[in-house]
């Protein structure tokens, strides 16, 4: 069985307190949440980030019946500014502490580009900007392993970790079973590859099978803007995720997998539409 849920920043904007009910309501059991995105109305600095706040959050999901999934925290590991990577591996260093007493194993997070901008640049996909990422992950990661929680990275395809190589290449790097995957299939998407993406997906899974620890679900149409990708929610545009829950079905029992870049118009639709497809699938 897969646990549906869904990034909360994309639901109502509610207090936490309002919220939770309405998403539970719809259907789902667990959330992604990114304090910074969706608890407008309290700090989410690092110093603020303290065991009673923790508390106070976990035992309103326990009432609500939900998971906190994993706890998001995408900042950029290879800013140029040594000051800046510094304050980030503080904040990851708390999100990872917060997580710990959640009740939330894992912290979620991409990967990052080689400038200020965090925007996408031919230098993604060197060496260099690997061996950068790397060299200031690996803090991080002792930091989970201390604390006993998974840290799941994201490959992106604009990102330095760009794709399946790319990211078993850093899992085999780090070496530590407190670095995961997390899987979104549609985030691995560019223009170059989305018409062969069932046999990138397949890599994916070949690759990075063993070490995904959570899926996120959503879809993509074809702009003529940006990067000639938009993603939108789970069965509004062109994804087939026959592939993929066929992978969770059979391998991945209770994975959660939460859903993004939904309205609170369509989150309980694409939920349905995820989970009618996973009931469909035969293993």
């Amino acid at each position: 069985m897969i646990q549906l849920g869904l990034r909360l920043h994309d639901a109502e904007k509610l207090p936490m307190e309002e919220l939770l009910p309405i998403v539970k309501k719809k259907g789902f059991t667990c959330t992604h949440l990114a304090l910074s995105k969706a608890m407008k109305e309290y700090p989410c600095t690092a110093s603020a980030l303290t065991p009673g706040y923790a508390n106070y959050l976990r035992h309103m999901f326990e009432r609500n019946e939900m998971d906190i999934a994993v706890l998001g925290c995408y900042l950029n590991l290879a800013h140029p500014d040594p000051a800046v990577i510094k304050a980030s591996q503080e904040k990851y260093y708390a999100h990872i502490r917060f997580a710990s007493l959640l009740g939330c194993g894992m912290v979620g997070t991409e990967t990052g580009a080689p400038n200020a901008e965090y925007k996408s640049c031919p230098e993604c996909r060197s060496d260099e900007a690997f061996k950068t990422f790397i060299t200031n992950l690996k803090p991080v990661i002792r930091c989970a392993e201390q604390y006993g929680v998974t840290l799941a990275i994201e490959p992106v395809a604009r990102h330095i970790i760009w794709g399946p190589e790319r990211c078993r290449q850093a899992l085999d790097e780090i070496g530590s079973n407190n670095l995961k995957v997390l899987f979104d299939p549609v985030n691995m998407l560019d223009l170059d590859n989305v018409d062969h993406r069932e046999e990138l997906f397949a890599q994916a899974i070949e690759l990075l099978g063993d070490d995904v620890a959570m899926i996120h679900f959503k879809d993509f149409i074809r702009v003529n803007e940006g990067y000639g990708l938009k993603s939108v929610g789970a069965g509004t545009g062109e994804m087939d995720y026959t592939q993929v829950l066929k992978f969770a079905k059979k391998e991945k029992p209770f994975i959660y997998g939460t859903l993004e870049n939904t309205t609170p118009e369509n989150a309980e639709w694409c939920r349905k539409h995820i989970q009618e497809l996973y009931d469909k699938i035969e293993v």
